[in-house]
Parts: structure tokens; sequence; C-alpha cells
């Protein structure tokens, strides 16, 4: 009985509290229960670890809409809390790809922790109707690769207006207004007016500055220069009644250059626009969403006004405006042989480029040479201004006192709606020393008749008697002709080795040959250009042949690289100074210029000599 008590007394007794048990057994291997302890704290620490990283990725798709009409628009973004590689979004086969993809990331700090959202924005137009699934987008995200969740839209009938609040779409057609402003609505044909095309923005939404022109306009029908704007400012305006800012794009300066109607072509912008998404964030601003808007200025019209048939002098050659007109001369007085210079010159503000200055007229003792037109002339949104001139060479040949006639210029008021004509003095010019001109034209005042005699030996020309040699026969064979004709064949053919050489030479030189064919093709287009002056049409297009194909085959480029920056980009690696290529490049804006513009022969001519020099200088520099 004794030892049973003992062994109960050892034994626990079970009870209903675990906690003693727990101790007991601890107590009795405490190493065994701290591993185990430690073994399941590890386990935990791992999944959480592993929870918290896998939570940590995000990457999902968001539609603007599950339900659209055929005739809206679709926007879908592909979100992700982490940066990723490798992004493929999904085929979009129902739909149409309108715009995309728009790539936008948010960078932000709170309380110590980095929010990051990196976002693939697409603009889809369904096809048809119907039910369609847009399926999975793929990211690669620090070596795992992520799916995004398919999506399924349902496309219904189109409608006339989405119901509920105003679309993105809709809020940034409503608060951005692209404007052509004209200066005159009812000009006179040659009479200057300007277009300003200004961007109105409300001040509700914001403009990127990545806009892009997507139809610019051509003025049929119209000389025009685009005046450069330094900078885009923004400017503060109300229009139609709202707070507006503004930005100017463009001023471009026009004359037209017939009467009627004519249509001003619209300028087309692709520009996107920031509108708020209804969304704010942490701290209550205004989050935006990205909507891409194609704006138009519309097209204007303008009734040109025929310049009045009342009143129009016989001398006039299309001047409209406000000018003087002066005639001078270096000298009046001068020597035989010696020469001066006669100077007609108009300045003032007009069509400065648009008309041709009077002609000069001399008496016959004077030899007169081909004047040399000169143009400072300088555009602004009041038109054209400066001075335009016509520079005469005159050397007398005989002594005495010649006139030269007075000349008149006539314009058109633009102020007063009159014509106006400018009259210079008559100028005496005075040659002091050399020969007297013979006066006496008396050949043709008197008639006289030449008395004929008549000639008896009429045939004494004919001989009668001839004088005959005999031609003396000399053998064929061994004579100087014979050596001759059977040592040329072996003369002939090491030349014709060497020829046939050189030939090959010449034929594998790639570079000399196109160097060789750039000048033939300058040659050729520039002798049909000059073969053309007057013609204006056929002589630019000749001279802007020559000009491409020379530099065509000079640099080893194609046509659809010709562009002007290129060239210059080609012309400065080639070492060709800065003067000679920006001459280059003012000929080939001639020759675009001159489309749309009247051009005078001399013109013609001053361009066809720079042309011709132009070539010239870049060909010694090149070489």
């Amino acid at each position: 009985m004794l030892k049973s008590k003992k062994v109960q007394k050892l034994k626990p007794k079970k009870t209903g509290n675990p906690f003693l048990t727990k101790n007991i057994t601890q107590s009795r291997n405490p190493n065994r229960q701290k591993m185990k302890f430690i073994k399941h704290i590890l386990i935990l620490f791992i999944l959480l670890a592993t929870s918290i990283t896998t939570a940590q990725v995000k990457f999902e798709a968001k539609v603007s809409k599950k339900k659209l009409g055929v005739n809206e628009r679709l926007r879908i973004d592909f979100e992700m809390n982490k940066d990723g590689d490798n992004f493929v979004p999904p085929s979009f086969t129902d739909f149409d790809v309108v715009d995309g993809p728009i790539t936008s990331v948010s960078n932000s700090w709170f309380n110590g922790k980095r929010s990051y959202k990196k976002t693939y924005s697409y603009f889809l137009s369904p096809k048809k109707r119907g039910r369609f699934t847009i399926k999975q987008a793929l990211i690669e995200i620090e070596g795992e690769t992520y799916k995004t969740i398919p999506i399924t839209v349902n496309v219904v009938a189109a409608v006339a207006r989405p119901n509920g609040p105003p679309s993105a779409d809709d809020i940034a057609s409503g608060k951005l207004h692209l404007v052509a402003e004209v200066s005159k609505a009812n000009p006179y044909l040659n009479e200057a007016i300007t277009v300003v095309y200004k961007l109105y923005v409300s001040p509700e939404i914001g403009v990127s500055n990545n806009w892009r022109e997507k139809d610019i306009p051509r003025y049929n029908d119209f000389w025009s220069q685009n005046i450069e704007i330094k900078g885009l400012s923004i400017q503060n305006a109300k229009f139609k009644g709202e707070d507006y800012r503004y930005v100017v794009l463009r001023k471009t300066v026009l004359y037209p250059q017939k009467s009627g109607n004519l249509k001003i072509e619209p300028l087309v912008l692709d520009v996107n626009v920031e509108v708020p998404s209804g969304r704010r964030d942490i701290f209550g601003n205004p989050l935006m969403t990205l909507v891409p808007k194609t704006v138009t200025a519309g097209s204007r019209t303008i009734n040109v006004k025929a310049l009045p048939e009342e009143g129009k002098p016989s001398d006039f050659t299309g001047a409209v405006g406000r000018f003087d007109f002066k005639v001078t001369t270096t000298k009046t007085a001068l020597d035989a042989t010696e020469s001066l210079e006669a100077k007609i010159a108009v300045s003032g503000r007009g069509n400065l480029n648009l008309f041709e200055l009077p002609k000069l007229t001399t008496p016959t003792s004077l030899e007169v040479y081909e004047p040399e037109h000169k143009e400072n002339v300088r555009t602004n949104l009041n038109g054209m201004q400066g001075d335009i001139s016509d520079t005469y060479t005159i050397v007398p040949q005989f002594k005495g006192k010649y006139p030269i006639p007075s000349v008149s210029f006539s314009y058109f008021d633009i102020k007063t709606e009159t014509y106006k004509r400018i009259t210079s003095k008559e100028i005496i010019i005075d040659v002091l020393n050399g020969p007297t001109a013979n006066t006496a034209k008396t050949s043709n005042s008197i008639s006289t008749k030449q008395v004929i005699t008549p000639n008896t030996n009429t045939f004494a020309f004919i001989k009668t008697a001839s004088n005959w040699t005999p031609i003396s026969q000399q053998p064929f064979f061994k004579s100087s002709l014979f050596w001759i004709l059977l040592l040329v064949p072996f003369l002939i053919i090491p030349v014709a080795i060497f020829i046939r050489r050189r030939r090959d030479k010449r034929a594998g030189d790639i570079s000399g040959n196109r160097i060789r064919k750039a000048d033939r093709l300058a040659k050729k287009y520039l002798g049909e250009a000059k073969k053309a002056l007057g013609q204006k049409e056929a002589f630019y297009m000749a001279l802007e042949k020559a000009l491409h194909n020379y530099l065509k085959a000079k640099l080893n480029i194609e046509t659809s690289d010709f562009s002007k920056d290129k060239i210059k980009t080609l012309l400065e690696q080639k070492k060709v100074d800065e003067a000679v290529f920006t001459e280059f490049i003012s000929i080939l804006e001639n020759c675009e210029l001159a489309r749309y513009t009247p051009i005078t022969q001399v013109t013609m001519q001053n361009d066809y000599d720079k042309a011709a020099k132009t070539i010239s200088l870049i060909d010694k520099q090149i070489r």
C-alpha cells in the first residue's frame, strides 16, 4: 500500500488545467521544446514574408466602362505598382486602336513610404456590336511574369449621347478650341492680311507640350510667309464670355493673288489633353486623365476685291501699298568710255516682291547693261517693308549732253483707295571729252541712182585651155601606205588595252562616277533652266531638279531622305562653309515659294546665278 501510494505521489494526476502538464513536460525536456518553438517561428516568418512579397506586386487591367455604344471609345489602363520590362498588350482583335500606348508614371512619398504607379493606356474603338473579351496582358517584374485578368465588354447600338455625366472626351471637346484670327475679311488684291492661330485652353483642363501639327494649310492662291515665333507665351483672355488661357502657335502673312472668294485651309493639331477624372488623391487634389484630341481651326473664306479700273494708270504693274520712288545717278559729268550707275528704287510698305520696277530708257549713244536687282525686304505682321532697286551701268560713247528721260511709277494706295503716280525728274548726262558723233544722216534723206556699166566680157571667167598633168603610178606593195596599214594594227592593240583598262577602272570608281554623274545632271538641268528663263514653272522645276540630282549623287543620299536638316548635317560633315549651304537651302526655298508667287525674270536670273555659283562652291569644297 505504501509503495502504491508512493507511485501515485510521483505520477501526476490528470486535472482540468492543461498548463500544469505542459509545464511538467517542458521541465522534463526543455531543449527539445525550445527547438520546436524556434522552428514554428521560422516557418511563420517565411510564410508571412512570402505573402507580403506576393502582395507587393500588383498588375491589373481597368476599363473606362464595360458597356458602350458602337460609336463610343473605350479606354483601358494596364496598371502596375512596380516597374517592369517586356510589356505585351493583348491583340485587341475586335477593336481599332485609336491611340496608345500612352505611358504615365506616378511617384510619391507618404509617411516615409514610397508609392509608385505606372500605367499603359490605350483608346479603342469597337469594330461592331457584341460581347468581346479583352485578353490578358503580360509583363515581367523582378524576373517573374504577371498577367492581367481578361475583361468582357458589351458593345451595343450607337448612342446619341452617353447617359450620365459627360465623358473625358466630351469635357476635352468643350474646353479646348483652336481659332484662326484673320485681320481682314475683304481685302484688296495684293493687300496684306495676317492669320494668327491661337489655342484656347480652359483653366479646368491642361495640355501637354508634345502637340503635333497633323495638317498644315497650303494657302493656294496666296503669297504667304510664316512669321517666326520665339518661345510660346501663355496669355489670359476671354473666350465666349469665359476665362481662358491661350498661346499663339503660328503667324502667317498672306497676299491674295486673285480676286473673288478665296478659301484659307484649316490648321489641324493632335493634342494630349489632361481632363479631371472625378477622383482625388490622398491630399484631396483632383486626379487627371489623359485624352488624345484632334482640333481644327476650321476653314475661313475671304472676299478679295479686285482693284478698281477707274483711274488705273497705263504703267501700273500691280504695286499695292504706300511707297516712295526715286531715280538717281552716281555722277552727271564724265568723259567718254567712263561709266556711271543709274538706280531706280522703290521703298515703303506693301507687296514689294510682287511687282516689276519700271524700266530705264536712254539715248542710243549711251551703252546700257542689264540691271542688277537688289531686295532688302523684311516681313512682319504688318506685311512687307523695305526697299527694292535696279542698278544700271551706263557707258557713254561720244562727247555731248544726253538726257535720261523721266521715269514714272504707279501704285494703288490702300488707305485712300486711289491710284497714285510718282514721276522722277529728267537727268542730263554731260560727257565732257571724247569723240564727236556724226549727226549728219544724209544717206537716209538723199536718194541716188547707181549707174550700171555693161560688161561685154560676161563669160571671161570660163577657161578655154586646160592644164592637165599626168598622175604618176606607184606600186602599192612596199609603199609608205603599205607599211602604215601593216603596222597600225600592232599599234592599236596596246592602245585598245590601255583604253579598256582605263574604262574598267573608271567604271569601278563608284564615287568618281557619282561625282561625274552629279556634274552632268547639274549641267543638264541648269541648261534646261537657262532655256526656260521667263517661264516660271518650267524654270523653277528644272532648277530644283538640278539642285536635287546634284546633291543626291554628290552626297549619296536617297530622295526620301532629302530634307533640309539632313542636307545641312551632311554638308557640315563634308566641311562645307556655313554660308554656302545656307545659300543652297535658301535657293531650294525660293523654288518652293515660286510655285505660289509671281516672279519676275530678273529674280529668275538671280536665282539661276546663285544656283550655279553655289553648286560650283560645294563642288570645290567637297573635293
